[in-house]
């Protein structure tokens, strides 16, 4: 029986540029859930478990050690039941992902959200700018299949319980077209 189809619960990538509303959407879905999922913070697994090469001074960030990273999840995102929440999505693997969410939103209120994260000037700059390029949009496009690449607007409480309730109705899909019901967690 293969991975896949041993999986009770979804693995699904969380994403976009930083201020999108990526850990909000991870913890709410975690908690909305009708099967329990395990919220990862990618970033503060990194810091936590030493998976980093070193801390950059200037962009207040550290450089991952993907493969210390990618060892880190794999057991964890090929059994499924986790939320993935970071940034990039391109290094996870394709076969992990059943979903991978990609939150966008108007540059001007992110600038506004990085700003009130204290990051320097040149982050801010940096990551408007990705927003506005579609960077983190144009890697899940390129990194998964497209039918599972979904791209969803983050600007507020509203968007954000209208998303969390539109996955939490993808993975009761997810669930039944793979003949899983609630005796099944």
């Amino acid at each position: 029986m293969s991975s896949e189809s041993s999986k009770v619960a979804p693995c699904i990538i969380i994403t976009g540029t930083p201020g999108t509303g990526k850990t909000t959407h991870a913890q709410l879905l975690a908690e909305e859930s009708s099967v329990p999922l395990k919220h990862i913070n990618v970033g503060d697994l990194v810091k936590e478990k030493g998976l980093y090469e070193e801390y950059d001074e200037e962009w207040q960030s550290y450089t991952v050690d993907e493969d210390k990273l990618l060892d880190e999840l794999e057991p964890l995102a090929s059994a499924g039941g986790v939320i993935l929440d970071w940034h990039s999505c391109e290094i996870f693997p394709e076969r992990w992902a059943d979903l991978v969410v990609v939150l966008r939103c108007d540059h001007t209120k992110l600038w506004d959200r990085l700003e009130k994260r204290g990051y320097p000037l040149k982050k801010i700059q940096e990551n408007n700018e990705a927003e506005i390029m579609e960077i983190v949009a144009d890697e899940a496009r390129s990194s998964y299949p497209a039918e599972i690449v979904v791209e969803l607007q983050s600007e507020g409480t509203e968007d954000l319980e209208s998303n969390v309730a539109r996955i939490v109705q993808w993975i009761d899909a997810w669930r039944a077209d793979r003949g899983l019901d609630k005796s099944d967690d």
